[in-house]
């Protein structure tokens, strides 16, 4: 049975502000390009209406096009993006054009006008791109991290010692800086979550730990800033005495835009990173348990094939995982996109990562968990290799893919949408004694269907890798 999500407490403004989902300002802005578009277009000269306008519509067609064809060769979507984005692609092209093809035959207050409609079409086009992917929700989000402000209940790890014995109604968030001698995966800074009991005693407690792994495009503040995840521990927290799990937010990329896929390859040695260097540097910062059976994974999108990677090559580390929205092995585009741009073309390393092949070669499995959260309305996009009881991703050449999914993934003969990946892993899962059950709920592919999975799915993590009260 799903678990209702928990409650926003009374105060809570993290996430208050004005939308930039949905609401009067985004409507705005639209409504505000597009008066400006008209009048910097006017009506003008016969030259300027045969010749130059249309040029002007063949740019902005063109850009739009452009666009959608770089979308599509780097991988860059896991679902399709609305046609309102490339409509405003289009738009803010087209606006460009205007100004340039224009500029000699308009008035000057006309030329201000054309200007001003290029980066306020651009706007647009962002709050568009915004909507999708549900990345800054509130305009105070956006301008947070843009400018890098402060997150909440924040603190210095110098600042630690003299928070002990102390009372606490929300947990505390510590910015560390963990090795890269072993990996040599130049990353940014991480961050650890010590629930209110971590702070109780004379000395911490040895608690359970849960790493928290982001989407394609991240840093490693989105569950903080975008997923909510400290509303959502510290919501479980005030629920159960001040007790929850210690939270390890990680960097996965190393940049916005490097999709790793948390393996070690030509993207970087990321698997190395989490398993070698951050969780060891918890253990020993934080005096959380080091004990397998205490160690989860939450990961979305991207981080959700993270955690089912992970936690069946490393059942010696983690026990328990939450898959929401993951794809069924690594995917950077096509099987030849991805073996290339992961791997640099070797197959064995491709294959060692693939959690179908890793799991049939483990054999059975003690005292592993999982737990897949998806959307289940995505449509199929194309066909799983040998679906719920069949062999796992081939890497081998394959033929141009045909499919009509964007940026590679749901387009080739081996990948499939999140709902079938999670009923392909779940049914792996069990063919290895590892226990696993699925959850669909409504909503798309975006940051805030992980926020709410994530407080759905919370309680029974806590309770698998042994919080105390859990």
């Amino acid at each position: 049975m799903l678990v209702p999500p928990m409650s926003v407490p009374a105060g809570w403004s993290h996430h208050q502000g004005v939308s930039l989902l949905d609401g009067w300002f985004p409507l705005t802005v639209q409504i505000a390009a597009a008066v400006l578009l008209v009048v910097a277009i006017g009506w003008r000269t016969r030259r300027w209406r045969l010749i130059w306008l249309p040029a002007s519509v063949a740019v902005a067609v063109l850009g739009a096009f452009l666009v959608h064809l770089y979308f599509d060769s780097q991988g860059l979507a896991t679902d399709p993006a609305p046609r309102s984005l490339w409509i405003w692609v289009g738009v803010t092209v087209g606006a460009l054009g205007v100004a340039v093809f224009g500029w000699r035959s308009a008035r000057w207050w006309r030329r201000g006008v054309a200007i001003a409609v290029v980066p306020i079409a651009l706007l647009a086009t962002g709050i568009v791109l915004n909507q999708w992917v549900g990345y800054f929700p509130t305009v105070s989000a956006a301008w947070g991290e843009i400018t890098s402000g402060p997150l909440p209940d924040q603190v210095s790890a110098d600042d630690l010692a003299s928070m002990r014995n102390t009372t606490r109604t929300t947990g505390a968030l510590v910015p560390v800086t963990t090795p890269d001698s072993s990996s040599h995966f130049a990353h940014r800074t991480e961050y650890v979550y010590l629930p209110p009991t971590w702070f109780a005693g004379a000395t911490p407690p040895t608690l359970p730990v849960v790493m928290m792994i982001a989407g394609e495009f991240n840093t490693p503040t989105d569950w903080i800033r975008t997923g909510d995840a400290m509303h959502t521990v510290d919501a479980y927290a005030a629920a159960h005495h001040g007790s929850a799990p210690v939270m390890v937010f990680v960097d996965a990329g190393g940049s916005f835009n490097n999709d790793t896929e948390c393996v070690n390859g030509s993207r970087g040695n990321v698997a190395d990173h989490l398993t070698d260097e951050v969780r060891p540097y918890v253990i020993s910062h934080f005096h959380t348990s080091s004990s397998a059976a205490s160690w989860g994974i939450v990961g979305w999108s991207m981080g959700g094939t993270c955690s089912v990677d992970l936690t069946v090559m490393h059942p010696d580390l983690f026990s328990s995982y939450v898959d929401i929205a993951g794809d069924a092995a690594p995917t950077a585009g096509t099987t030849d996109q991805t073996l290339s741009r992961l791997y640099g073309g070797n197959a064995a390393t491709a294959a060692s990562f693939d959690p179908v092949t890793v799991m049939r070669k483990h054999g059975p499995y003690q005292g592993i968990s999982a737990w897949y959260d998806d959307t289940g309305g995505s449509p199929t996009r194309g066909h799983h290799p040998g679906g719920a009881g069949g062999g796992g991703h081939h890497w081998t050449r394959s033929a141009p893919s045909g499919g009509t999914g964007l940026g590679g993934r749901g387009e080739g003969p081996d990948t499939n949408d999140q709902g079938q990946a999670a009923q392909t892993l779940c049914a792996e899962n069990r063919t290895v004694d590892i226990a696993c059950q699925i959850h669909t709920q409504p909503g798309k592919h975006s940051w805030q269907f992980a926020s709410t999975a994530l407080s759905v799915s919370l309680p029974w993590l806590a309770s698998t890798i042994g919080v105390p009260g859990a």
